[in-house]
């Protein structure tokens, strides 16, 4: 009776003490964090309920207050917070430069980093407790499980990753997946991978490992699922960037396979140019309920007006005789900037070298 006594004291202790060291760890944290954060002036995206680590990666950014698409999708994105209530779809109609962005990484950083929290904490109180019954039974008292390197090739298992977000091309998936680094800066154990074609497989796979947060092409996403390196059927947060895009470039049908394999996520958002037709019926097919629950945002951008704009069409006798006006013309000193445009990458590329 006393030994079990004895037992039941050591494990309650132990208890209370993983509480109490848990509780000061991430108070002292939070309070360095916000610390920080008021040195350099108030920052309004603490007042959206983001983590005192996103808020300071926010603040070393540069970005002291939300842009509109920013206030109005992440608190709805974030919900209470609480993982037990559903989470919200949404469309978001916002253009180029508005912070739309930031606007789905930080509620889904925000929440990625509070699971990891719940996450540590169990497992640090396992821990005690095995060890508190190893010193209760007199054994020794048990260690904890080395890190393997995920870099090394042996170590290599499917990513399985709980959040994705899908871009239509590769620099602006290379660019999402930039952003997300520089906002997890001050987080520990969040882990963000690329995944775009143009690049080695062995390179993605090893940087797949362990992977919280993937942003990627469709097309290399399939490819990796296809081969059994990373898992889908674990993603709680799916994110559609320029949805239209996806479409006009004939991603339709890989977003109807990508939307099967996550069909078990809480939550999917879909940032666009425009609410079009074609948006609305993609969005029945990949938002809960066909989209009837969906909370829509239009954030309308006002135009710049260009009244003094004159257009001229110049007829070219063939490909050379084209190349040879383009030359004199951008040989014009009153020119000061120009765009050209080229209607394929292979063509861009020819008129670069040659410029």
């Amino acid at each position: 009776m006393n030994t079990q006594n004895q037992e039941q004291s050591l494990q309650a202790a132990a208890d209370v003490a993983v509480s109490i060291s848990t509780q000061e760890t991430v108070q002292e944290t939070a309070q360095e964090t916000l610390q920080d954060v008021q040195e350099q002036g108030p920052n309004l995206f603490a007042a959206l309920g983001l983590d005192a680590a996103l808020v300071r990666a926010v603040t070393d950014l540069g970005y002291t207050q939300p842009t509109e698409v920013q206030a109005k999708a992440i608190p709805l994105a974030m919900g209470s917070g609480s993982a037990d209530e559903a989470s919200i779809d949404l469309m978001v109609s916002s253009q180029t430069g508005s912070g739309k962005t930031a606007a789905f990484l930080l509620p889904v950083l925000n929440t990625l980093i509070a699971q990891k929290a719940i996450e540590a904490a169990a497992e640090q109180a396992e821990f005690e407790r095995q060890r508190a019954e190893a010193a209760a039974s007199g054994e020794p008292a048990p260690k904890r499980a080395k890190r393997k390197n995920p870099m090394q090739t042996r170590n290599f298992k499917a990513a399985v990753p709980g959040a994705l977000v899908l871009c239509p091309t590769r620099e602006l998936a290379q660019q999402v997946a930039h952003d997300a680094i520089e906002l997890v800066k001050h987080c520990k154990g969040l882990r963000i991978a690329n995944v775009v074609g143009g690049m080695p497989y062995q390179l993605q796979i090893a940087k797949l490992q362990n992977a919280d947060l993937v942003v990627a092409t469709p097309g290399r996403l399939l490819d990796l699922q296809r081969s059994m390196q990373i898992k889908l059927d674990k993603v709680q947060f799916l994110v559609v960037d320029e949805a239209d895009r996806m479409l006009d470039l004939g991603f339709s049908d890989d977003l109807a396979e990508i939307n099967q394999l996550t069909s078990q996520r809480k939550q999917t958002m879909m940032f666009s140019a425009t609410f079009a037709p074609r948006i609305q019926q993609l969005a029945m097919r990949v938002m809960h309920d066909g989209g009837s629950s969906v909370q829509k945002i239009q954030i309308d951008t006002p135009q710049e007006k260009h009244a003094n704009i004159k257009q001229m069409l110049y007829w070219a006798d063939n490909a050379q005789h084209k190349r040879k006006m383009l030359d004199h013309w951008l040989r014009d000193t009153t020119i000061n900037q120009a765009i050209v445009f080229a209607s394929t990458q292979v063509e861009c590329d020819g008129l670069a070298t040659d410029l």
